[in-house]
């Protein structure tokens, strides 16, 4: 290397910071039982195991419940670890959340404005406000389910069995899994998470591919995996072996 070259080199910061935005997985936690986190987790990742495989995970207190002296946060990382899921840090909380968690090592976020109690909405009560708090209403159809409104931020529609049928957009952060196929008649901006069950001939479709996470029984692609010729267009996220493909949809 030549010496102006190698000055060059020497001069110039070894780091540069620079703000970015990720999609993160958070496990908003209503109360610690490690029995029950374990079985549940379990459960959950058997939905879905490519999924949850080397997952970085923010652990959510907004809507904790439980006492803070029940948290056991080197207990709850170890039950992730052992299921290849990596505890990033802990949004939400007081000062003595905050404290734990800098004693396990955790990064600690500010919670939002969900950290503050919900009220629970009046059965005759009709206001834009409850309507976007509410979940999206639902109907059976058969084995499978039809939901007719958008599904918002923070909202999860699961059709264990058959079909899901969505009717509207589904927002980012939401979430939106079924044991068939899903149909979503407008963009997809959350997750969704089609064969939970293993059902690899289970398809999504959707009018506009905008997605954060999509899934085919445990085979999934993140949002950087789909920007490409098909992003914001109609398309179908299918299996072909085990490679989860995106097809555009002619309107």
């Amino acid at each position: 290397m030549s010496e102006p070259a190698a000055t060059a080199t020497e001069n110039r910061a070894c780091f540069e910071l620079r703000g970015a935005s990720q999609t993160l997985t958070v496990m908003e936690l209503h109360h610690f039982d490690p029995d029950a986190l374990e079985r549940d987790l379990r459960d959950k990742i058997r939905q879905a195991p490519n999924f949850f495989r080397d997952l970085p995970l923010v652990i959510g207190l907004d809507h904790y419940e439980g006492n803070v002296a029940d948290l056991d946060f080197f207990q709850l990382i170890g039950i992730c670890r052992t299921h290849s899921i990596q505890v990033l840090g802990v949004r939400g909380g007081d000062d003595d959340i905050r404290r734990l968690a800098r004693n396990a090592a955790l990064a600690w976020l500010p919670g939002g404005q969900a950290s503050a109690p919900r009220p629970v909405p009046e059965p005759e009560q009709d206001t834009a406000e409850s309507t976007e708090e509410s979940a999206p209403e639902t109907t059976s159809t058969g084995a499978g389910r039809l939901v007719t409104q958008p599904v918002r931020s923070g909202q999860q529609v699961y059709a264990p069995e058959g079909d899901l049928i969505i009717m509207a957009p589904v927002g980012a952060g939401a979430e939106v899994l079924a044991a068939g196929h899903i149909h979503i008649y407008g963009p997809l901006r959350g997750r969704a998470l089609a064969g939970v069950h293993g059902d690899t001939s289970a398809s999504i479709f959707c009018q506009s591919l905008e997605a954060e996470l999509v899934s085919v029984a445990g085979h999934y692609k993140i949002s950087e995996d789909l920007q490409g010729d098909d992003w914001r267009t109609p398309a179908r996220i299918r299996l072909e072996g085990d490679v989860l493909t995106v097809d555009p949809l002619t309107r």
